[in-house]
């Protein structure tokens, strides 16, 4: 089954990508307001969400229906499992089948990385110039991380501070799951004007989860498309 709502970006596939909120309502306005419940979504199957909370106050994460979302409390990680909050920003699709892909041990960085997945988006019929979804599953050499924790009252926001208001950090050699956005036509709505994705991990064993700043690649990663 096919969900759509406002803002939504309806295509002729097995899978649609929906949004709510935008990013250059954030920076520009200071709107960081509820724009998306997430019990809303709660009885969708095979559902893959990543965002905000209201107010900037954590980080959303939800893969195959399961949240992974965090917040920031006495100056620790914390999670919340459940579908309990409302988002600023909110990107999500339900996915029932994929197709993996090994990642070659050449693709290290973020730009190689966006380069890879839109020629592999290209070869299995998914129609790059559309928002898609897509996990990245493996060990990462590197990853720069942040769960945001917005300072009431604040109007001022800047990429850079939305990175340092909570916590953040660099893991290295970690087994992780990824899910990302690829859109080249969203910028400032859901990627940054100089990303074609946005991305959202969590590790293995489920002691971090949170936005991903930047990425290098490890060795045997596997790359998973939405299946046609």
């Amino acid at each position: 089954m096919l969900y759509s709502c406002q803002n939504s970006t309806n295509i002729n596939q097995t899978f649609t990508v929906e949004f709510k909120g935008a990013l250059k309502n954030m920076m520009h306005k200071g709107d960081i307001s509820a724009k998306a419940k997430l019990k809303d979504l709660k009885d969708f199957k095979n559902l893959y969400a990543l965002g905000a909370t209201e107010n900037l106050k954590g980080e959303i994460q939800i893969f195959n229906g399961e949240p992974y979302n965090t917040y920031v409390e006495d100056g620790e990680i914390k999670f919340d499992k459940s579908y309990s909050n409302q988002a600023t920003l909110l990107v999500y699709a339900t996915v029932k089948n994929w197709i993996p892909v090994q990642i070659p041990n050449t693709i290290i960085t973020m730009d190689d990385f966006e380069n890879f997945i839109e020629q592999t988006a290209k070869k299995h019929d998914i129609d790059h110039k559309r928002p898609f979804p897509f996990l990245v599953e493996g060990i990462a050499n590197e990853i720069s991380w942040h769960v945001i924790d917005w300072k009431d009252g604040d109007k001022e926001h800047s990429h850079e501070k939305h990175i340092s208001s909570g916590l953040n950090g660099i893991l290295k050699n970690k087994e992780v799951d990824l899910l990302g956005f690829y859109s080249d036509s969203h910028h400032a709505i859901f990627t940054h004007h100089t990303t074609n994705m946005h991305i959202h991990m969590k590790l293995k064993d489920e002691k971090i989860a949170g936005h991903v700043d930047d990425l290098k690649l490890g060795l045997n990663m596997i790359l998973k498309l939405p299946k046609n």
